[in-house]
């Protein structure tokens, strides 16, 4: 009974991750909804990784579709106290012409006893970015063709 008690509160402590990437061009822009209820380092960081991987951004305040936003991500993140203050929630959200696309999800709001909990925030959202943020690479233009067939010499 007591081995089952113990597995019981040790499932309850679980800390969860989902990230369901996108695929950028490096020509791609995303537009950043600023929110402000969030530290402001999460943006320093989320802007910093992108600045990295050379994928274009630009802050606005709203979604609008007057921005001209083909890509637009969204994000939140909350932290709590618990013997010392630790980002307890993080979800970044990116949108394709207004349709879901993908996000990525930090949820450690049922992390008790869990002392894995006590993360630094930023590379939590450096990873989350960075898997988030695929980039798919520009196609060669010599794709499917053989190596002998590049170069026509003649004889």
């Amino acid at each position: 009974m007591l081995m089952i008690l113990s597995i019981l509160s040790l499932s309850a402590c679980s800390i969860k991750q989902k990230i369901d990437p996108i695929e950028v061009t490096s020509s791609t822009e995303v537009c950043i909804v600023e929110n402000k209820d969030v530290r402001q380092g999460f943006l320093e960081e989320f802007k910093k990784v992108l600045q990295q991987k050379k994928i274009k951004y630009r802050l606005i305040q709203e979604l609008d579709a007057q921005n001209g936003c083909e890509w637009t991500a969204t994000y939140t993140a909350n932290w709590a106290w618990d013997l010392a203050l630790y980002m307890v929630y993080a979800e970044i959200k990116v949108f394709h012409q207004g349709r879901l696309d993908g996000e990525a999800i930090y949820d450690a709001r049922m992390g008790g006893a869990n002392m894995n909990k006590f993360i630094d925030a930023e590379p939590k959202i450096r990873e989350l970015v960075e898997q988030l943020m695929q980039q798919k690479q520009v196609s060669n233009k010599l794709d499917g063709v053989s190596p002998f067939n590049q170069y026509k010499i003649a004889i």
